[in-house]
């Protein structure tokens, strides 16, 4: 499976790097519990986006399509053609119930007052805000912004349903419409409207809700990633949906980031007293199915991909050729570890001369570099089945003809 691979196995020196600043100690418990406590802080770091705009301008729309879900899943926030949110209300991420997606009462109205509105929001809870609007950009807007710059909040601009001005302009100008250009002057009008109510450079995004993979929303999401730090900021990678080939890119590089860690703490599992010794693959083949879900290769989402117009499930799962990634089962890791222990001699003795820990335990090195391979490998091999599952329905997205999204209404809330 891995043959070639194999044989230029090897660690990072940045991961051998953290792994000697941070693990000191040859207690085994001490450094188990050390690497776990590393991994949960990972795991239950919050991320607070507020989503906050007038009504109408699909703000509950843009929330379930952040969260990767359609209006019409259980899970999705309730969308009407009538402000349907009153009061800030939180919406997890599905599989990831740390980062909450925050559905804020409608803004516009003639008594509005940024200060106020704020300060019934709590602002001061929210990592960042995307303040939308679907048609024009209006003073309301440029005062949040203001009273969010003045707080030291960060915010961005978001304009929705562009592809129902795209539409409009085929049908205006039919032959003649060219989408580059439509786009160029909806970004240019709405940072004009900024500026007129008072924003200094604003940075405005366009999107769609229905298209999320199209127009400014691979911009927006690389310039969170540039702009959060840390811990928010792997939460943001792994939970904006990853879109676009750099999107999976980044991805992988954050789940990189931390692979030594689940090696390390998947070694010295089977060691610690009353666990049984096979204990390592249980926990590895739960780490390649979170690997598995993070890229959109279970079947759960290719499912839903399908269901947006994508293909079939079948013509989607043809993509993911890695065999862990089709099915992580205990045997297929149990031989990805033994052909690593066979050829790791070399990197295991470099592993346990930067972490000394590992020389008191019996192959303790060969037990790591296997597990640390194994998750490396995946990792790479599972970007590029997800990079191959994209191409493909968008492929089969274009195929199919143009895509009309619904009319404005109920759809977009």
């Amino acid at each position: 499976m891995f043959s070639s691979a194999l044989q230029s196995l090897e660690l990072r020196e940045q991961d051998l790097t953290e792994m000697g600043s941070l693990i000191q100690s040859r207690v085994v418990l001490e450094v188990s519990t050390q690497v776990q406590t590393l991994l949960d802080s990972l795991d239950s770091a919050t991320l607070d986006i507020a989503v906050t705009g007038e009504s109408g301008a699909g703000k509950s729309t843009l929330v379930n399509a952040l969260r990767g879900l359609s209006d019409s899943d259980p899970r999705a926030a309730p969308t009407g053609v009538v402000e349907t949110t009153t009061e800030p209300t939180p919406y997890p991420h599905p599989s990831l119930p740390s980062v909450r997606l925050w559905d804020l009462p409608g803004t516009g109205t003639p008594s509005f007052r940024a200060e106020r509105y704020l300060e019934q929001v709590e602002l001061m809870r929210f990592d960042f805000f995307l303040l939308v609007a679907s048609e024009r950009f209006r003073e309301s807007h440029a005062q949040l912004a203001q009273a969010l710059a003045a707080a030291g909040r960060r915010f961005y601009f978001v304009r929705t349903k562009v592809d129902q001005d795209l539409r409009a302009s085929r049908r205006r100008r039919p032959g003649r419409s060219q989408e580059g250009q439509v786009l160029g002057e909806i970004r240019a009008d709405c940072a004009r409207q900024l500026e007129k109510e008072g924003a200094a450079a604003p940075r405005v995004f366009l999107l769609s809700a229905f298209q999320l993979h199209r127009f400014d929303f691979p911009r927006l999401q690389a310039t969170l990633a540039e702009e959060l730090a840390g811990h928010k900021r792997h939460a943001l990678l792994l939970a904006l949906p990853a879109l676009t080939a750099e999107a999976v890119g980044r991805r992988k590089e954050t789940l990189r980031r931390h692979v030594w860690k689940k090696a390390l703490l998947a070694s010295l599992v089977s060691v610690l007293p009353g666990l049984p010794l096979q204990l390592n693959v249980p926990m590895l083949v739960e780490t390649l199915g979170s690997y598995r879900r993070s890229f959109g290769l279970d079947e759960e989402s290719l499912g839903a991909l399908a269901r947006a117009g994508a293909g079939s499930p079948q013509q989607l799962r043809a993509q993911v050729r890695s065999a862990l990634a089709r099915e992580p089962s205990p045997a297929a890791v149990r031989d990805v570890l033994s052909q690593a222990a066979l050829c790791g001699q070399a990197a295991a003795r470099l592993a346990c001369a930067r972490l000394p820990l590992l020389e008191n335990l019996v192959a303790g090195g060969i037990s790591f570099v296997a597990a640390y391979f194994l998750l490396h490998s995946a990792l790479e091999d599972f970007a590029r089945d997800a990079q191959r599952v994209l191409e493909a329905a968008y492929r089969m997205e274009e195929e199919g003809g143009p895509y009309d999204p619904p009319d404005p209404g109920f759809f977009y809330d």
